[in-house]
């Protein structure tokens, strides 16, 4: 069964906004107080976050679709929807989150290091929100937006400083075992390490991390064994150590060899020439693997490389090379540029900048494309003719008239707004009314301008007295 995984394909979809909710107050004597409906609350965020405890991708192989909570809606007597809830997903250190396409969207180094995936929708206005001086009774309320969905790729690049890498059965595990307290699991056949083991290492004030990199043969690079699984685990280490199995039973491999291929796949799989390179020459207790690394060790030392003869079984030369990784580890380390802190730029937007355009397609369509006009759009409900009428003040103050006719657009043209997949088509009609326009002004009601029935009747008794009185005066002047 599979307890390792390091690369993932992950569907997330954050919460939907809550809609607004239009409501009118009501009490006794006072039947039609206002509008009094609350705002829909957000919905949750889909949020990756780095957890030290969590070490591999397996739970999201298993359960790869998530989806973070919805707001609720909003309530009458000015009660706001509860804001959704915000999922969020623990992954290791070192996960790179990627779009379908490969493009990196962030790299998650670090304990508490966050990226949002997926963005939840902001909740609808309600009609109190809504209300103003010019629009006392709004019928309507504001639809709440629908989250963020899409889907990410979650890659493991293994954090350490060191990477030992080598043909399987060279002794990467039993070497990683006796430098650390890493327990591996050891033993003598091929593609006994299936997974990357990690390990601490201290050696004098150097405090560092080790990994072998497991699976590495010929046709690495292109797929062959493990390799290609794991050759991303080399990609963060400082340096690399090549483990070569001086006392190898087969006839047909010798070190320098192995170190010759395994240097070919990493050239293949490229951005790892520029790390500096150890050799061990491991298993040096068998008298055979003794001879065949005094003799191939010039050689090795002639290309330029460090070479250290070494034994797990015997902890022959441990200590030599621990100390001697940690001396590279620490000037890598002082070599790095110190991380500054974070500028923040402020961009203000152009004053020629209108926050939309309008284009003319090939069929005769204008599409309408911006952030505000489509995020009214989607706010709006369609079934109720006053938030068509508001949608078309909202978007005639923001100028999206004035640009369609400027662009040619006349009366009955078709006009798009969004994106081809999912935008709203109507036939357009300069500065749009809505039915409830035949009532009053867009957004009033004269019934809450009306008085009262007890005060009505009070105005009418003082005008049928005045109106009398008016009469007796003009029959008797005197």
């Amino acid at each position: 069964m599979t307890t390792f995984v390091d690369r993932v394909e992950l569907h997330v979809a954050a919460g939907n906004g809550g809609h607004g909710c239009a409501s009118v107050h009501r009490e006794k004597f006072k039947p039609l107080g206002g509008p009094d409906g609350g705002n829909g609350g957000r919905g949750g965020d889909v949020v990756l976050v780095v957890d030290q405890s969590v070490t591999t991708l397996l739970d999201y192989h298993h359960s790869p679709h998530r989806k973070a909570t919805n707001g609720k809606p909003g309530e009458g007597g000015n009660r706001s929807g509860k804001d959704g809830q915000d999922l969020v997903l623990p992954v290791p250190d070192g996960t790179v989150v990627l779009d379908r396409a490969g493009n990196v969207l962030a790299d998650l180094v670090g304990e508490g290091t966050t990226f949002v995936a997926a963005e939840g929708g902001r909740g609808g206005l309600g009609n109190a929100a809504l209300a103003s001086a010019r629009r006392k009774a709004p019928g309507f309320a504001l639809l709440g937006e629908p989250g963020r969905a899409g889907d990410v790729v979650l890659e493991l690049k293994t954090v350490a400083d060191v990477a030992l890498v080598g043909y399987p059965s060279a002794g990467k595990s039993s070497l990683i075992s006796v430098l650390s307290a890493a327990k591996p699991k050891i033993a003598d056949y091929p593609f006994t390490t299936l997974v990357p083991n990690l390990g601490v290492v201290t050696a004098g004030s150097t405090v560092y991390t080790i990994a072998d990199v497991p699976g590495l043969i010929p046709g690495a690079s292109q797929g062959r064994g493990l390799g290609l699984e794991f050759l991303r685990h080399v990609e963060r280490c400082s340096v690399l150590v090549h483990v070569l199995d001086t006392a190898t039973l087969e006839s047909d491999r010798d070190p320098v060899t192995d170190l010759d291929v395994i240097e070919e796949e990493l050239t293949q799989y490229g951005g790892l020439d520029n790390r500096p390179r150890i050799v061990v020459l491991n298993k040096i207790d068998i008298p055979d693997g003794k001879d065949l690394a005094e003799m191939i060790r010039p050689d090795l030392e002639k290309r330029g490389y460090r070479v250290f003869e070494a034994s797990a079984v015997a902890h022959l030369g441990l200590r030599e090379l621990s100390f001697a990784l940690a001396e590279i580890i620490a000037k890598s380390r002082a070599d790095k540029p110190k991380e500054e802190a974070t500028r923040i730029v402020i961009r203000p937007k152009a004053v020629d900048d209108a926050g939309f355009t309008v284009s003319l397609e090939d069929d005769g369509l204008y599409r309408v494309r911006g952030e505000k006009p489509e995020r009214w759009v989607r706010q709006t409900d369609f079934n109720n003719d006053e938030a068509v009428g508001y949608l078309a003040d909202r978007l005639s103050r923001l100028g999206v008239e004035e640009q369609l006719m400027k662009a040619g657009a006349r009366a009955g043209d078709g006009v798009a707004i969004g994106p081809e997949d999912d935008a709203v088509v109507f036939d357009w009609e300069p500065t749009m009314m809505a039915g409830a326009e035949m009532l009053g002004r867009r957004g009033e009601d004269h019934r809450l301008e009306a008085p009262r029935p007890a005060a009505q009747r009070r105005r009418d008794r003082d005008a049928e007295r005045d109106e009398a009185q008016r009469e007796y005066d003009e029959f008797h002047p005197f």
